[in-house]
């Protein structure tokens, strides 16, 4: 059957107390909602229909996904009056309902709920809870069957006693919706269109309700508010610390561990404690990621050790290279195999050949080192006029004094020398030994000013 889903994600999220929509409040970096699209998009289904309100042009905008469709509810008369919104664009067999603020659920247990549906069976995704208070009841008659869900609200003292309760998530023909929806009344406490009336329609109209649990409780769990938003990031992180753990990977300590992103790691890695990977970064064999470092949209060869206190971001980072502590690699970075940038050094748009050294206190942008060169300390490519970037040229061999200053465009050649303090505006042949230094002075007698008493 082809399938449809449905995110409802128009609540304004009072308790968040905040200007920002409450479904992109971000879980591991990426706005919650989006986490539930996702989770949708994995089903391949044919439809996927955010429902939007508070906020809405503001949540269409974060997403900016054309292959989305929106419905918009206006007033916030409740979830049965949200899925109506949707409904006119869907056209597919089955419809599965999710909520935007509900990240975590995972595309396993999905595919396992939808596959219990068919035109005369409604699956239902139920918890079971030690301390139910606040959620609606699952009711079943003697036999064991799903008769109705009620409000908390609305509850009878032996119907709160139930500890079976509705997480929302549920999926049907969209026939019945269809013909179901109409039939839904604002008569309860809150005044508001229950989806959750649709069940016990079912139940009327003959069809099975088919209640399922996830294997883990964390899966339905909602975000109201910024406790429950701080506990789902840290249950996340530790799925995906676990996880790297599970593919060969040593994580120190996996509550000081932030993935937000898409994040794939070899064997024999370590992770020291407050790392922190975002966007895209693949992790080789061996590598060794020092405490509190910052990586983003980078790739790490097999062997490399990144010191701690290290930020790098849009960089290649190869084989067995030796970074910080203390190192930049800003977007444009790329590092050989065996290269070294040590403590204090940020580099951008560098691409740094085999076995060379940029030990410390050095500033290397836009520019193009060969291999085995060695970069000084203090050493700076003045490679900006103020209007446009300019390249230096360092080739295999160079020896770059420390403290020196290389005003691109110029070219340091092959194995050729600058003595430190330089300030180098003139191209340095190969071989070439480059001084470019004012003449020393030394004055004798002179006497430091003295401060009056």
């Amino acid at each position: 059957m082809t399938l449809a889903a449905i995110i409802l994600a128009a609540g304004k999220g009072t308790r968040m107390k905040s200007a920002l929509p409450k479904v992109l409040h971000p879980i591991a970096g990426k706005p919650m909602v989006a986490h539930v699209v996702a989770a949708a998009r994995a089903l391949d289904p044919g439809s996927i229909t955010v429902v939007y309100g508070h906020g809405g042009d503001q949540v269409r905008d974060t997403l900016a996904d054309d292959s989305l469709g929106w419905a918009l509810q206006a007033e916030q008369l409740g979830t049965g009056h949200a899925v109506a919104q949707a409904m006119p664009s869907v056209a597919e067999e089955t419809v599965l309902i999710l909520y935007g603020d509900v990240p975590l659920i995972r595309p396993e247990t999905l595919r396992a709920f939808v596959d219990r549906v068919d035109p005369q069976t409604l699956a239902l995704m139920t918890l079971t809870m030690d301390d139910p208070s606040g959620y609606g009841r699952i009711i079943r008659d003697a036999d064991g069957r799903v008769q109705r869900i009620v409000e908390q609200k609305d509850a009878s003292d032996a119907e709160k006693a139930v500890k079976e309760i509705n997480t929302g998530i549920l999926a049907c023909s969209r026939a019945f919706l269809d013909q179901a929806l109409p039939r839904l009344s604002s008569n309860n406490a809150q005044g508001e269109y229950y989806l959750t009336d649709i069940i016990a329609m079912a139940v009327e109209d003959g069809l099975a309700v088919e209640a399922m649990q996830p294997e883990h409780a964390w899966e339905v769990d909602g975000v109201n508010d910024r406790v429950q938003l701080a506990r789902l990031e840290r249950i996340y992180q530790q799925v995906q610390a676990e996880r790297l753990m599970r593919g060969g990977a040593t994580v120190l300590d996996p509550a000081r561990l932030d993935l937000r992103g898409d994040i794939s790691c070899g064997s024999d890695v370590v992770l020291d404690v407050n790392v922190v990977l975002a966007g895209t970064v693949r992790i080789g064999n061996n590598v060794h990621i020092g405490a509190n470092c910052h990586i983003t949209d980078a790739d790490i060869d097999d062997g490399a050790v990144i010191a701690p206190n290290s930020v790098i971001e849009g960089a290649r980072v190869g084989a067995g290279c030796q970074v910080g502590p203390f190192a930049r690699l800003r977007p444009g970075t790329d590092l050989a195999a065996g290269a070294k940038v040590g403590n204090f050094v940020e580099t951008k748009k560098a691409v740094v050949g085999e076995g060379s050294k940029i030990n410390h206190l050095t500033y290397i942008g836009d520019a193009t080192i060969g291999k085995d060169v060695n970069v000084g300390a203090g050493t700076i490519t003045c490679n900006y006029d103020g209007v446009n970037k300019f390249q230096t040229v360092m080739e295999d061999g160079a020896f770059i004094g420390s403290n020196s200053s290389l005003v691109a465009p110029v070219t340091v050649g092959r194995n050729a020398t600058v003595g430190a303090g330089s300030t180098v505006t003139r191209d340095v042949a190969e071989d070439e030994l480059a001084v470019a230094r004012g003449k020393q002075r030394n004055i004798g007698g002179w006497k430091r000013p003295q401060k009056k008493d």
